[in-house]
């Protein structure tokens, strides 16, 4: 059974994929983790950088005796999977990037950083953070959804959240595009304003071969749109 991997964003635990996990379980060897500084990892003291969470799949697939993985990322966890593809590509058999970005603004993430570190707690950025990751719509009909992962950020903790925003911030992805070998897939909300579904275009379009789907969804696409984004990812896994 092929293994696949499915990473998470900032912010979020592996529970971010129960959904998929559940529909996928019969079909992959599913390894789910949590970023360093996240969920049930260690928080070493930071920064962090790409190089880091991508070394820390890779030991994940040595101790499992992995030589190659499917994998599935959604922000951070998509940029990990593009560092993957590039400076691991033995290791990659096909791959899937939802909601995410080569580069994004340093000055919003300065302030994100700089709020996380004055308040002890990522706790008064968790409000904003909804509003970005759900559609208004979402939010309305399911708060429960809604409630649940506020609290994923809010209990995140400061050291892991603000290491890894340092990781966005200082990641190099974007020029190595073209060097892709493995089967991409990117999938983007269409409502995402988090990473905009030009800039997961402007991704489709820099890797060879890379396929694009936009979903009716804001930044948790996986979770908003949890069937579709499923069938997507069973598909490309499969082709």
């Amino acid at each position: 059974m092929t293994a696949l991997v499915l990473s998470n964003s900032l912010s979020t635990t592996q529970a971010m994929w129960d959904a998929q996990a559940e529909a996928l379980a019969d079909d992959f060897e599913l390894i789910r983790y949590d970023h360093r500084g996240h969920g049930s990892s260690p928080v070493p003291r930071g920064p962090y950088s790409l190089a880091d969470l991508g070394g820390d799949v890779i030991a994940l697939l040595d101790e499992r005796g992995i030589e190659r993985t499917h994998f599935c990322g959604l922000s951070l966890g998509g940029m990990v999977g593009m560092w993957l593809a590039q400076n691991a590509p033995e290791r990659i058999d096909r791959l899937v990037l939802c909601c995410t970005a080569t580069h994004m603004d340093a000055g919003i993430w300065t302030q994100r950083i700089a709020s996380a570190r004055e308040a002890g707690s990522v706790e008064p950025l968790a409000n904003a953070t909804m509003e970005r990751w759900f559609t208004p719509r979402f939010r309305a009909e399911r708060p429960e959804v809604v409630a649940r992962f506020r609290a994923m950020v809010a209990s995140t903790p400061v050291e892991g959240y603000v290491s890894c925003a340092q990781a966005i911030v200082g990641m190099t992805i974007e020029d190595r595009l073209a060097l892709m070998t493995a089967p991409t897939l990117v999938v983007a909300g269409a409502h995402d304003p988090s990473t905009p579904p030009e800039q997961g275009a402007a991704i489709a379009r820099a890797i060879p071969a890379a396929r694009l789907e936009v979903v009716d969804a804001a930044h948790m696409a996986n979770v908003e749109q949890e069937d579709r984004v499923t069938a997507l990812i069973r598909e490309h896994l499969a082709a």
